[in-house]
């Protein structure tokens, strides 16, 4: 397949695009910047790569990418975890939203069409709840910003059916990897001053990066997916049990409270997502036998931090 991809050199992006090379596929990445595209993704190590220079929030030659593409997967979205003044609050939902309407344009110049879409979401789209459980048919219980974000950017993702493709639409927990969210989260465990964050009683939905990568390699191929999936691994933990086990496999002691104030020093406004947080369920993402590598967050943690 050929596939294009925004959002291809972050944390999710840059690991799916060495898996798919290694199945032999052609990847396009979608970058703002040439030079970042190839510093990632040189051409001697990727020769399967294309890099494309496009601009997220407006129309332009880029858009002529899609012709001739089999698929696309759009990741694409400023990051959550600063703080939210008023200008990148727009940013994130500009990103997201305006982002994918832009590609949604593209498609619908192309006369050789995409045959699936990949959109990413979030489990934020749920709100937050310590008492009730998520799946993918659950509405959101609050209207908060982050569940506005989700709901305008999977509304611009669903335009895409007009034009044939078959979308999946993935709402990804909080994804563990060497880097993203743990990354920051470590100091305080390595300096043996961890432990539960905020109440503790929050839940913690997750994934491990290899499974949402082999998520969306499967949603790309598998015609038989469309529609939502939560991309969350099925054995959700609240937060002082994810505390207790990343002190375990830190051996380190996890029971000094980490309080607010240091997580919103390190993730910003978007430290609610850890500080709060909701119980998603995969159901229809098991349904379809998807194999999870990571079920259980202590040997999802063990490969994270001791590889």
């Amino acid at each position: 397949m050929k596939i294009a991809i925004t959002g291809a050199t972050g944390f999710v992006g840059s690991r799916l695009v060495e898996r798919l090379q290694e199945q032999g596929d052609e990847i396009v990445v979608l970058t703002r910047t040439a030079a970042h595209g190839h510093q990632v993704f040189p051409a001697q190590g990727f020769p399967l790569v294309e890099i494309v220079p496009y601009t997220p929030l407006q129309s332009g030659p880029w858009q002529a990418v899609l012709e001739g593409c089999d698929g696309v997967v759009n990741l694409a979205g400023a990051p959550i975890s600063e703080r939210w003044t008023d200008s990148h609050k727009r940013q994130i939902i500009d990103s997201r939203q305006v982002g994918t309407q832009k590609l949604v344009e593209a498609l619908a110049q192309a006369s050789h069409r995409p045959r699936v879409w990949v959109n990413a979401s979030a489990i934020g789209y749920y709100g937050t709840s310590e008492t009730a459980s998520f799946d993918e048919t659950s509405q959101p219980i609050e209207d908060d910003f982050l569940s506005r974000v989700c709901q305008a950017w999977e509304a611009a993702a669903q335009a895409v059916t007009a034009y044939g493709p078959r979308l999946v639409i993935l709402r990804l927990g909080i994804v563990l990897g060497r880097g993203g969210a743990v990354a920051k989260m470590l100091p305080p465990f390595r300096l043996f001053a961890g432990g539960p964050i905020g109440s503790g009683r929050q839940w913690f939905s997750w994934i491990h990066r290899e499974d949402l990568v082999s998520l969306i390699l499967r949603a790309l191929k598998d015609g038989q997916m469309e529609g939502i999936y939560n991309a969350t691994a099925p054995n959700p933990v609240r937060m002082a049990d994810f505390c207790k086990t990343l002190g375990q496999v830190l051996n380190r002691p996890s029971w000094l409270p980490v309080p607010d104030f240091v997580l919103e020093t390190m993730l910003g406004d978007g430290a609610q997502v850890v500080l709060k947080g909701q119980q998603v369920l995969p159901q229809r993402t098991a349904a379809t036998g998807f194999t999870y590598q990571y079920n259980q967050v202590k040997e999802a943690l063990i490969e994270v931090i001791q590889d």
